[in-house]
């Protein structure tokens, strides 16, 4: 009898644990069938949705037997009701946004304030809706104070819904903060297309509307083919770099490192991250120049390999880790 109501409790952990992933699981699924296409982009999509549902899979993973459901938890008919109700909470939001015009209310109202890319603006309402339900949720199975072990997931989503609202108020090169980090990232990208053969040359373009916008072209001097594009910071990646940031000093604040380490590792994963941002750049004038439609990579698969990295980088630094302790533990 005692091991009978041990298995139970075990499975009733085990999917107690599991409810909040599965909260946004459906939610997503049913948003797939209504746009799939919406999950066919980057940015201003929802595949970093997709990415918010692996970083909590992760972490639960991770920290598995440190995740405990809150011990004032008990199954009863009340808390049940509240269960249920908590888990739906996105899926409702799904609904009343979708099926009860509350994102045709947003995009009006942000038609009515002037703001450049109002159809944008349920798409990055969403993103901060769904952090704070996670937090919510996350807060009713687990405990407010146990809220610290799902950061990563949390501050990911709530802040590609931040960036997404800044460059739907502050379009183009408007958002003076990001886009001053946008020169250097576009004169490093001249150089290299410059190593490439491409002959190169930037200049700068200034109105209301834009602001401050590096130009960008090349020229292939055997074809006379050219390419010239305008580049805003989310063109240059600065978005993944401070996705980057977040994530990383929020998992590196976890680990047991000397603070050397922690630096050498930061800048290490910075460097590859500006590296990446910078090629992304030089391949989109690379695509153009042969002709072939950048929308596809600009928007998808350019930030996919960003992100794609920076998630892996934690788990880079882990899978090291353990490596140089297997190397120690056979040493002694």
């Amino acid at each position: 009898m005692f091991n009978l109501r041990l298995q139970i409790s075990k499975n009733r952990d085990l999917l107690l644990k599991i409810l909040p992933l599965i909260a946004f699981v459906v939610p997503l699924a049913w948003l797939f069938i209504l746009d799939s296409g919406s999950f066919e982009s980057m940015w201003k999509g929802r595949t970093f949705q997709l990415f918010f549902i692996w970083l909590i899979a992760l972490e639960l993973f991770l920290d598995w037997e440190k995740i405990q459901i809150k011990k004032t938890l008990k199954i009863s008919a009340a808390q049940i009701l509240v269960l249920i109700v908590t888990i739906s909470l996105p899926t409702i939001y799904v609904i009343f946004s979708n099926y009860l015009n509350f994102n045709t209310a947003i995009t009006n109202w942000a038609l009515q304030s002037n703001i450049e890319w109002a159809n944008s603006m349920p798409l990055s309402i969403e993103y901060l809706v769904f952090a704070g339900l996670f937090c919510l949720i996350a807060g009713v199975f687990f405990g407010f104070r146990e809220l610290k072990a799902f950061f990563v997931p949390t501050f990911f989503l709530a802040l590609v819904g931040i960036l997404y609202t800044i460059d739907n108020v502050f379009p183009y090169g408007q958002f003076t903060p990001f886009q001053i980090f946008v020169p250097t990232t576009t004169a490093i990208a001249a150089i290299v297309l410059g190593l490439l053969g491409y002959n190169t040359n930037i200049v700068y373009e200034q109105n209301s509307l834009q602001g401050n916008m590096p130009v960008l072209t090349a020229i292939d001097p055997v074809s006379g083919i050219s390419s010239s594009f305008k580049i805003a910071w989310p063109c240059a990646g600065i978005e993944s770099f401070l996705i980057f940031t977040v994530i990383t000093l929020l998992f590196l604040k976890r680990m047991h490192f000397s603070w050397k380490s922690k630096v050498g590792i930061f800048i290490f994963g910075a460097v590859i991250t500006f590296i990446i941002n910078v090629l992304r750049v030089v391949n989109i004038f690379l695509i153009d120049m042969k002709g072939v439609n950048i929308e596809a990579f600009h928007f998808y698969y350019g930030p996919l390999v960003a992100i794609a990295w920076i998630v892996s980088y934690p788990l880079i630094i882990l899978g090291v880790q353990k490596i140089l302790d297997k190397r120690k533990t056979k040493s002694n």
